[in-house]
């Protein structure tokens, strides 16, 4: 796909088409992860966090689409999933290496993109995307992984 702006509106379609499915909310999570991976070339890991309905100050992995992690379950505070949940904002970092509080995955991931899930105005769980490129992530990844992020919400 040429224009990242023409991509990101075939994508947004085609996820909408992925949330209205048979599956079950994982099911749909999973597609949406896949089709996040699959469409752009410089997303290498795309899963979803969960916020725990019991303890509620942690996230707890969801589907994914890449590397296996040991990174299941993660403190509100600890590394980027984690501030973008307490703090309830969007995190890109384009250089993993100049973050102090980074949990790192694997070697290969060089940047990343937090974008949390609302309901009701608090976080229920967030889209977290790694690349193995530095500073991939434009203005137009944010702003079309928070529509994601919205569209996602409808599920959780």
């Amino acid at each position: 796909m040429a224009d990242s702006r023409e991509s990101f509106e075939f994508l947004t379609k085609r996820i909408d088409e992925a949330l209205k499915g048979e599956e079950d909310r994982d099911g749909k999570l999973r597609k949406v992860c896949r089709l996040l991976k699959d469409n752009v070339p410089y997303y290498n890991w795309v899963g979803f966090y969960i916020v725990d309905e019991k303890r509620r100050n942690e996230l707890v992995l969801g589907p994914f689409e890449g590397e296996r992690t040991e990174h299941t379950r993660i403190a509100f505070g600890r590394g980027i999933c984690g501030q973008a949940a307490q703090i309830g904002r969007t995190f890109l970092v384009q250089d993993v290496s100049k973050e102090k509080n980074y949990l790192s995955c694997s070697t290969n991931v060089k940047s990343e993109i937090v974008v949390p899930i609302f309901k009701n105005k608090k976080v229920i769980g967030e889209l977290d995307i790694d690349s193995h490129a530095l500073s991939p992530f434009t203005n137009q990844d944010e702003a079309f992984l928070k529509r994601v992020s919205e569209m996602v919400s409808r599920i959780l």
